[in-house]
């Protein structure tokens, strides 16, 4: 595992929470055998202390002692090293540049369009009835950057059918807010805005969100693209209560139903591990490993299970992803062509804050997921969808 720990700017749980995720799926699967009769381990744990991605990527390659690579970095630089060397990766989504075009790299997530638009940024908005939104991003980050105007390109696109405007844009924000937000905090407060989708790490959240506080505007609610973090939100003190978070896969909150959330939630506990957003990555990322080493036979290789997992075309880690085609995921879809490379249906989960506790909203408890076509990128209103 090849994750962030020292100098993590975040505030999020990466490299541990990543771990535990990854060895509780390992306890639950070696629990009924392992694979091919071989037990599952995480042998190598690597902090790639947030600069030395890549030459923590070259230790692995020149030790060749593991099979494969666990990876959540900030700054992927070695990825690519990995992959050239033909060694299976199994990565948080949230670098899709450094994920085009390696057919042996895999996320939680297909490869994200980050430019694209996407209806789940007007839906949520609709969710708490805002119409003024203001669309905010770090300058220096590019996925964040392309976050912001992937927002404010969304809203403006549906605007005919939400009746929702942009009213306050900025995508050059310093990272961590150093200097604080007050002026930009102002800014928004004279242009009316309701609602605010800011594409920032947990600790930048909480800076605008103390900042609103501040200047007597608690009644705007924030979309965040992160901050799945009950314990990070309850701590709060009430900082984030009315927001809205943006979920990746089936929501904590969520029935189980025939999903892998019950396995999940038993073995983490089983580990006596704490439940968190990234240990969810951890835990998908070690099923897609899972899978793909089942699918290629009891005398499997790297190449090999890089082959057999390329020809999964439904990979939903037991029902708490959307499917995942890997078949024609590894390259990014288009503005233009949202389904030749993307998934065939744009899902999302949201939950709120209430009570300092998250709740779900838009969609239900059996049906956590709103889903629209990829067909084209019309507006319409999503279905609520579940993939158990």
């Amino acid at each position: 595992m090849l994750a962030t720990k020292t100098n993590n700017p975040t505030g999020a749980c990466i490299y541990d929470c990543f771990a535990q995720g990854i060895e509780a799926y390992f306890a639950f699967r070696n629990s009924e055998g392992g694979v091919h009769g071989r037990q599952l381990k995480l042998t190598s744990k690597i902090d790639d202390q947030l600069g030395q991605n890549q030459q923590s990527a070259l230790q692995i390659i020149t030790a060749n002692d593991t099979f494969g690579t666990f990876s959540a970095a900030q700054l992927p630089t070695g990825w690519g090293d990995l992959a050239k060397a033909g060694i299976p990766q199994y990565v948080w989504a949230i670098q899709p540049a450094a994920m085009v075009g390696h057919d042996d790299i895999w996320g939680n997530a297909g490869i994200t369009c980050l430019e694209c638009t996407a209806r789940y940024y007007p839906y949520g908005a609709k969710i708490v009835g805002a119409t003024h939104i203001a669309a905010m991003g770090y300058g220096i980050s590019d996925s964040s950057k392309r976050c912001a105007q992937s927002v404010r390109d969304s809203i403006e696109l549906y605007a005919p059918e939400t009746g929702q405007q942009v009213v306050y844009f900025n995508d050059a924000l310093a990272f961590g807010l150093p200097n604080g937000i007050g002026p930009e905090v102002s800014a928004m407060k004279r242009a009316g805005v309701d609602m605010i989708v800011s594409c920032f790490d947990l600790n930048g959240q909480k800076t605008l969100a103390q900042e609103l506080q501040r200047q007597g505007m608690p009644d705007v609610r924030i979309l965040h693209p992160n901050t799945y973090d009950e314990k990070f939100v309850r701590e709060a003190d009430g900082l984030f209560e009315g927001d809205i978070v943006q979920v990746s896969f089936r929501p904590f909150q969520a029935d189980p139903g025939d999903s892998g959330l019950a396995d999940f939630q038993k073995w983490m506990g089983e580990t006596g591990a704490e439940i968190s957003e990234v240990a969810m990555i951890g835990w998908i990322n070690a099923d897609i490993a899972y899978q793909g080493i089942l699918a290629a036979g009891p005398s499997f290789t790297r190449q090999s299970v890089i082959d057999a997992t390329n020809k999964i075309t439904d990979f939903t880690a037991g029902g708490l992803v959307p499917p995942l085609d890997w078949t024609r995921m590894h390259d990014s879809p288009t503005q233009a062509d949202p389904k030749t490379h993307g998934p065939a249906q744009e899902c999302a989960s949201f939950v709120q804050v209430k009570g300092g506790k998250f709740n779900l909203v838009g969609g239900t408890a059996e049906k956590p997921f709103v889903c629209w076509s990829n067909a084209n990128r019309d507006w319409t209103d999503p279905t609520l969808t579940s993939f158990d």
